[in-house]
C-alpha cells in the first residue's frame, strides 16, 4: 500500500481544523499543517491529531500550498483546506486508491455547506478538484486566490473518485460578504500585476453575465433561496473586483 501525506494550510482555523483532521483518520500516514502564525488554538488542536506543525509566512495561496507539498515525507499527497472534510464515500475511495495507485492525479467533487444548507447546483457543485496526486507529477498553479494543481504532462490521464469533499464555507451571508471583500482585493491585485484593464464594459456586462451563467445555465435556481443569494453575491464580486482594479490603476495614474 502507498503511504499518503495529508497537507493542510491554516490561519486561525481552530473552529474547522479538528473536523478536517478527524476525517482523514485511517488514511493519513502523516499529517503536515503549514500555519501562517495563527493567534488562536489551531496549533493545540493539530497537536491532538499528531500533526507536524510548521509555521511559514503566507505569500499567497499557491505559494503556501507548494511549500506544504515540499514538506511532505511521501510523494503521494492529499491536499485539503482547513474548512474541508472527507465524506465517508470519498474516504473509502481514497483507501482503495492507496492500495492500487493507477493515475498521476485524482479528481473529486466538492460540495459546499452554505448557511447550514448543502448546495448541489450552480457554479458550486460538483466543483471538481484535483486534490489527490503524486507530487512528482506537477505543482500548484493558477492565479491567487484561485489555485489548482497542474500536471506537468498535459496529456496525463486523471482518475475520478466517488464521494465528496465536504466544504464548510460560510455560516452566514455576512461571512460570505466579508470573504468577497478579501478575495476581490487579491484578485484585483493579481489582474493589476498582469496589466489588465477595468473599463466600463467590464463593469456593465461581466456581473450580469456571471449571474445568468450561475443561476440559469448552471441551474443555481434549483437551490432555492440560497441559490439566488449565491448567484447575486457572485455577480457582485465580479463588479467589486473590477472596481478595485479600476481604483488601483487610477491610483498609479494608468488610464483605462
Amino acid at each position: 500500500m502507498n503511504s499518503l501525506s495529508v497537507v493542510v494550510i491554516t490561519y486561525n482555523e481552530e473552529r474547522n481544523i479538528g473536523r478536517c483532521l478527524d476525517s482523514v483518520k485511517g488514511i493519513a500516514d502523516e499529517i503536515v499543517v503549514i500555519d501562517s502564525f495563527s493567534t488562536d488554538r489551531t496549533r493545540e488542536v493539530c497537536a491532538g491529531f499528531g500533526a507536524r506543525f510548521i509555521e511559514h509566512q503566507f505569500a499567497g495561496h499557491i505559494e503556501q500550498k507548494n511549500f506544504a507539498v515540499g514538506q511532505a515525507a511521501f510523494h503521494h499527497i492529499l491536499s485539503l483546506d482547513a474548512d474541508e472534510a472527507l465524506s465517508e464515500r470519498l474516504r473509502d475511495s481514497i483507501l482503495r486508491t492507496k492500495e492500487e495507485w493507477t493515475f498521476r492525479a485524482y479528481r473529486m467533487n466538492r460540495m459546499t455547506s452554505y448557511c447550514g444548507t448543502w448546495i448541489r447546483h450552480g457554479a458550486w457543485y460538483p466543483d471538481r478538484k484535483i486534490r489527490l496526486f503524486d507530487s512528482r507529477a506537477g505543482a500548484w498553479s493558477g492565479r491567487n486566490p484561485h489555485d489548482r494543481f497542474q500536471l506537468t504532462d498535459a496529456g496525463a490521464r486523471i482518475g475520478n473518485l466517488a464521494g465528496d469533499i465536504l466544504h464548510y464555507s460560510y455560516a452566514s451571508i455576512s461571512d460570505h460578504v466579508r470573504q468577497v471583500d478579501y478575495f476581490t482585493g487579491i484578485s484585483a491585485n493579481e489582474l493589476f500585476t498582469r496589466g489588465k484593464s477595468a473599463g466600463l464594459a467590464h463593469l456593465l456586462f461581466a456581473p450580469p453575465i456571471r449571474f445568468l451563467r450561475d443561476y440559469f445555465y448552471k441551474r443555481g435556481f434549483l437551490d432555492g433561496f440560497y441559490g439566488f443569494v449565491i448567484a447575486m453575491i457572485s455577480a457582485h464580486s465580479v463588479f467589486i473586483k473590477y472596481v478595485k482594479l479600476h481604483e488601483l490603476r487610477k491610483t498609479k495614474g494608468i488610464p483605462e
